[in-house]
């Protein structure tokens, strides 16, 4: 099994993602969304602990199924009261739990939300990842 990444040259150069990834062969596995919290129930403070915690877990998800980080073909975050002034908080996280794992720049939509499952959350993650048959 292969994860190929690509970009456009018709879109603008992405930064720290790419446009498409192609699987071939395998099998689909869809995670569900995680929050930032801990195997106790407990969530870090700030948006930078709660990504690294929630990508730890999508990562934790994926080996609990046979998988790695080289599965990963696609990430949905979804961020509480998103701007563009989060970046850096989120790029930390996310840079943090790829100290652990290495996360290839798998395509990723963010999205900007009102609310989540829990008031504490600041961040989910859902991933698809496809392994090897």
């Amino acid at each position: 099994m292969s994860i190929e990444l690509r970009n456009s040259d018709r879109l603008p150069a992405p930064q720290g993602f790419s446009h498409a990834s192609i699987a071939s062969p395998g099998r689909v596995v869809h995670l569900s969304g995680q929050i930032g919290t801990d195997a106790n129930g407990n969530h870090p403070d700030g948006l930078a602990a709660q990504t690294d915690q929630a990508m730890r877990n999508i990562i934790d998800a994926l080996i609990g199924v046979g998988g790695s980080t080289e599965d990963l073909a696609k990430l949905t975050i979804y961020v509480v009261g998103w701007t563009a002034a989060m970046q850096g908080e989120l790029f930390s996280g996310l840079g943090a739990a790829a100290q652990v794992n290495p996360i290839a720049q798998v395509p990723i939509t963010l999205v900007g939300v009102q609310s989540l499952f829990l008031d504490e959350s600041l961040i989910e993650i859902e991933a698809v990842a496809v392994l090897a048959d």
